[in-house]
């Protein structure tokens, strides 16, 4: 019997686009809504929004068992395709796409070019679990994912952003951000979760026991991850109220090269693992890993470096609104995939 999503994860698409319709509705009729929203700042951040977007970080890096990782080095040609294809070539192809698709939209372009160099370490435990992946596999390729984010997501995102773009004679963009910009942002939302998570899961286990924290601690903390997006997105698009008739379109062009990215990733994945001898479990436990992208640090890194009200971050919105539809299909893909290529 096939496992099916919960209803939280189900309606997912749902929520966002009902969360997307109420911010809008906020901005469009509340006059001065976002005078009171840019209020609760200090600098450039958005104290009730930051609160918001560490919280949507802390509970996936929670259910990540780092000491899993290790493991992952006793498997060495799947650790290295892994590494190759999610972050050499995963990045770059996100680059191109941007570069191909949103060229006359610069703002949206690096909000794809950002969803590339992040790697997914949330939603893809659940989409390995509906297609019944290796999820011992999937936990050492997270922490893996997690642990080279806190240490070279800032480095990746300067280089595509500062040398990769004028390279491909892209000029006309003017991205007034330093690497320690970026580094700083990437402290504070990915950092603090990530910090917070490690102590708390920890702390728990020791003193609380294995037992409370996965049947308790986990399923109270999960919410918050939802909750503190739609938040995010409601907050984000009471500033875009008088961009209503421009959304929907806009939506649409940063959906098609995020579709494309998912499937292309997914399926050579697929294929270069079970060209070096992977099981079923192992190939799709690889290729979620590989197609999804972890829009939480986008959306948090985007709003940190370029503002709330910043096409980067709308973007990185837009990326959630596309994966979940899109890699459900992929749930299905595999297992068309399976009957066809893994015979019993």
């Amino acid at each position: 019997m096939k496992k099916r999503l919960g209803f939280l994860d189900r309606f997912l698409t749902l929520w966002i686009f009902l969360a997307m319709l109420i911010g809008v509705g906020i901005g469009y009729f509340i006059p001065n809504s976002a005078v009171f929203i840019n209020s609760f700042s200090s600098g450039t951040t958005n104290i009730p929004l930051a609160i918001g977007l560490i919280l949507m970080m802390y509970p996936p890096l929670t259910k990540i068992d780092f000491s899993k990782v290790p493991q992952m080095f006793q498997q060495p040609k799947l650790l290295t395709a892994s590494f190759f294809i999610t972050w050499i070539f995963g990045p770059f192809l996100m680059f191109v796409l941007a570069t191909f698709f949103l060229k006359d939209y610069p703002e949206y372009m690096t909000g794809l070019i950002i969803i590339g160099i992040a790697p997914c370490i949330a939603m893809v435990i659940v989409w390995n679990e509906l297609a019944e992946g290796n999820r011992e596999l999937t936990a050492g390729l997270i922490g893996i994912n997690s642990l080279l984010q806190v240490f070279f997501f800032s480095l990746y995102a300067y280089f595509y952003l500062k040398i990769m773009l004028p390279l491909f004679g892209i000029k006309g963009l003017e991205l007034n951000v330093t690497i320690a910009e970026i580094a700083q942002t990437v402290g504070i939302y990915l950092g603090i979760p990530f910090a917070l998570a490690v102590v708390s899961r920890y702390a728990i286990k020791k003193y609380l026991g294995e037992k409370f924290f996965n049947q308790k601690f986990i399923p109270f903390v999960s919410p918050i991850t939802l909750i503190a997006l739609l938040f995010t997105i409601v907050i984000m698009f009471s500033l875009k109220g008088e961009m209503i008739v421009d959304l929907p379109l806009d939506v649409v062009r940063i959906a098609i090269p995020l579709v494309i990215f998912f499937g292309i990733m997914f399926f050579l994945m697929f294929f270069v693992s079970k060209k070096i001898g992977a099981n079923y479990r192992d190939a799709v436990a690889l290729s979620f890993t590989a197609a999804g992208n972890n829009f939480e640090l986008a959306i948090a890194v985007s709003i940190g470096v370029f503002g709330i009200n910043s096409g980067q971050a709308f973007a990185g919105v837009i990326g959630p609104l596309v994966e979940v539809p899109a890699l459900i299909i992929l749930v299905n893909v595999a297992f068309w995939l399976k009957k066809k290529y893994f015979k019993q």
